[in-house]
């Protein structure tokens, strides 16, 4: 996902959400691909498995639930950044 897509999910600002993908930048956990105007961050492959495990962790989080609930609203609405991509053919 792109910084506006994680904005929109997760209720904060631009620069807190920014900050908090340079930690998990940094701690090479995700990284970026630039696609026209957006940088997309994705898991890395190595550490999915851990990041899976952690998402079973706190998934009885509500504040967790309550993100993943925006993130498929959202996404069924197609008010995603990558929709808009897919949309204008600049990623599969």
């Amino acid at each position: 996902m792109c910084i506006s897509d994680l904005e929109q999910i997760l209720g904060y600002t631009q620069a807190k959400t920014s900050r908090h993908i340079s930690y998990l930048r940094n701690a090479g956990i995700v990284v970026p691909k630039k696609v026209d105007q957006w940088v997309f961050y994705s898991i890395k492959e190595e550490v999915t498995d851990l990041v899976k495990v952690l998402m079973e962790y706190f998934g009885k989080d509500h504040q967790l639930a309550d993100d993943i609930e925006r993130y498929d609203t959202l996404f069924d609405e197609k008010e995603l950044a990558k929709y808009r991509l897919v949309k204008n053919n600049l990623v599969a």
